[in-house]
């Protein structure tokens, strides 16, 4: 899962050079995961959720996520991405699960999240400089990260299974999304290479929306919110480190020394304490 969350953040941000609008690079994901999801459904049977379940689901993890990402990417390089979509995660859904899942903060958490964060504060002291005008795609990122952050606390509050929530999302913005951006959005689709439009076709729809989907869900419902989310804090030096060699974008000390915090971090908050045994 980790692997697929990096990978989607450095071909998010590969897309911006591949003359690709934001919009294409939607609409290549849904078709993608739509042919994907598809003989899933037919398989292990078509979700059945609420209608009400059903947009919610669909407008945070299936649109609200992506296309938020996707322009934000446009704006600012794959590093400010890490940070702010994974990267906020933890704090979001920590946020939102003391409001409307009652869930209290423990001692062990606590500390877990100041690490993390102290750690996401080098990594954007390092790579947020010398962007003029990202702070818009940060933004953009942000609320993305929002998004995502609703959709694991909806999953957890409603006792959604991670197939139902992952093909409802898979099988319902293909149909009302294309069409809409065929006939109205920006797109350069025609000027795109076939193999850049199909590496985004694939990797989009099959492993991010299929794959990371549904274990991100399957996570969420097996290990709960808190630890899961500590997991997926590493995703932002796994893409910062990556994009080093593969995007030309590099990272300073203070990088270094972030990525090692947010590990850190991370592994205070999902290894569980060892039990005291009495003699």
């Amino acid at each position: 899962m980790l692997f697929v969350w990096a990978g989607f953040l450095l071909s998010s941000r590969l897309s911006a050079r591949q003359a690709l609008t934001p919009w294409d690079v939607a609409a290549l994901r849904y078709l993608g995961a739509f042919l994907g999801a598809v003989p899933l459904a037919m398989w292990l049977g078509w979700p059945r959720l609420p209608p009400w379940r059903a947009l919610v689901v669909v407008g945070t993890a299936a649109f609200g996520f992506p296309l938020l990402a996707y322009h934000g990417f446009s704006l600012a390089p794959a590093s400010h991405g890490g940070v702010m979509l994974p990267g906020m995660l933890p704090f979001l859904t920590a946020g939102l699960g003391v409001v409307y899942l009652g869930e209290a903060w423990t001692r062990r958490r606590m500390v877990s999240l100041l690490i993390v964060a102290a750690g996401i504060a080098l990594l954007a002291l390092d790579t947020f400089g010398g962007h003029p005008g990202a702070w818009r795609g940060d933004l953009l990122f942000l609320a993305g990260s929002m998004c995502w952050a609703i959709y694991t606390t909806v999953v957890r509050r409603w006792g959604i299974g991670a197939v139902e929530a992952t093909l409802s999302a898979a099988l319902w913005a293909a149909p009302i999304y294309v069409p809409i951006w065929w006939l109205f959005l920006p797109s350069s689709m025609a000027q795109a290479a076939t193999g850049a439009a199909a590496y985004q076709l694939f990797y989009q729809g099959i492993f991010a929306v299929l794959v990371a989907g549904f274990l991100f869900t399957r996570a969420v419902t097996a290990i709960g919110a808190p630890r899961t989310t500590a997991i997926t804090a590493l995703v932002p030096a796994m893409a910062a480190l990556a994009a080093w060699p593969l995007l030309g974008e590099p990272l300073g000390f203070a990088g270094l020394v972030g990525v090692g915090l947010v590990s850190a971090g991370m592994l205070v908050g999902v290894i569980a304490p060892t039990a005291r045994t009495r003699r």
